[in-house]
């Protein structure tokens, strides 16, 4: 189904790096937010990805040569300049960034750059040594102060084998990035806290204590909550990812530091959606020195971390509180405890574990609430995020009236 969203001319550039095999479904995602997409390709793209393929799902013609005969007849290069809204770069590969710092335009996607009027956008993608490279960091400076919008690079496992950062940002996010969330009036005045992501615990001053969580999923209904109307706070732990627009985000690491900047802010907040990770345990001692490896074995002694909602339920002034419930097993017996031993509201349960949740970019929940339950079946968690809000807001109104 075509979205209603008004049309954006979005000139997408992908230059010779293989997140290249990603970019089809790039096309789509923007063509299903309603965007025109045009690929200017380099030739380096074209050893990864056929001009075929990006023709049939953006539907327009492919360009990739600067000397087009046909085209450049009636100036082609500068009438793609002018009709492009927005200039995306993906995948933006280490080659690309230093041609587009230092102004070089030898082939048509350098030279449409140059060209243009249109906000440019970038989204690196190269191996993490590379990304690292004082040359790479530097040009990337340069075209930020030029005001170049770099989206990611994220982490995680490489095509070479090496992991770090350096991947490009998932289709799903870069469009979310590209295309401006529309917002509506389901949730307009009301403010919400949203936590997110993992936290991590200190052994010693190099080691930590963590989970798998990826904070997709937190930083998908924040989103989805400034997509409703809401006024969102965006409280999150140690993750690779971008804010989303129009959404505040408090930098935290541990479930002490979490539940410190959720006091901070919760006096205002009529929604708390606590999809955050939270370590349960934490070491009792934390050495002030790298411990070395000089036993044989090493026991650490670990200690409860503060229970975050359960902190928030306690207060006499509470907002409306939504827990999340990642279990292997018992998912419902053990969500459901949650939901009354912490006096929740709503909580959102889903089975992790076997390949499911963590690292995804999809998941699917069952939401619980007192005399009531709602299985929201497997999806992006863009569009989870969003059943969720809606679901969020129709219990959010229920209770504001029963109280009225």
């Amino acid at each position: 189904m075509k979205s209603s969203k008004p049309s954006r001319n979005i000139l997408l550039g992908i230059t010779g790096g293989i997140a290249a095999y990603k970019c089809p479904d790039l096309v789509r995602r923007l063509r299903e937010q309603g965007a025109q997409v045009h690929v200017v390709m380099t030739r380096g793209a074209r050893e990864f990805i056929t001009e075929q393929t990006l023709q049939a799902v953006s539907g327009l013609p492919v360009r990739s040569e600067l000397w087009d005969h046909a085209a450049e007849a009636a100036m082609g290069h500068i009438e793609l300049a002018r009709w492009a809204d927005e200039i995306l770069i993906a995948p933006a590969t280490a080659d690309f960034i230093a041609q587009l710092a230092h102004g070089l335009a030898g082939d048509l996607l350098s030279t449409l750059c140059l060209a243009t009027q249109a906000p440019v956008s970038i989204a690196p993608a190269m191996n993490q040594a590379m990304w690292a490279h004082p040359a790479t960091q530097a040009n990337v400076e340069l075209l930020k102060r030029r005001g170049v919008r770099v989206l990611g690079p994220a982490a995680g496992e490489q095509a070479c084998g090496d992991v770090g950062l350096g991947r490009m940002l998932e289709p799903l996010e870069l469009a979310g990035y590209m295309l401006p969330v529309q917002r509506t009036d389901l949730l307009a005045g009301v403010k919400a806290l949203v936590t997110a992501g993992p936290t991590r615990e200190r052994i010693d001053p190099v080691r930590f204590i963590t989970n798998r969580s990826s904070g997709k999923m937190g930083f998908a209904v924040a989103e989805a909550l400034y997509a409703a109307g809401a006024e969102v706070v965006l409280v999150s732990g140690p993750v690779h990812l971008m804010t989303p627009a129009g959404i505040e985000r408090m930098n935290v690491e541990s479930a002490a530091d979490m539940l410190a900047a959720v006091q901070s802010r919760i006096g205002d907040a009529q929604i708390l959606v606590a999809t955050a990770a939270v370590s349960d345990y934490c070491a009792a001692n934390v050495a002030s020195r790298k411990i070395k490896k000089s036993a044989a074995s090493l026991s650490l002694e670990l200690a409860r971390t503060p229970d975050i909602l359960a902190t928030i339920s306690a207060n006499e002034k509470r907002p409306f509180l939504v827990g999340f419930a990642a279990e292997t097993d018992d998912v419902e017996r053990n969500a459901l405890v949650k939901l009354a031993g912490k006096r929740l509201d709503m909580i959102a349960a889903n089975k992790v574990g076997d390949g499911l949740a963590f690292d995804k970019d999809d998941n699917a929940l069952t939401v619980y609430w007192n005399g009531g339950r709602q299985e929201l079946c497997l999806c992006s968690k863009r569009d989870l995020a969003g059943q969720l809000v809606q679901l969020i807001a129709e219990r959010y109104r229920a209770t504001q009236s029963a109280s009225a």
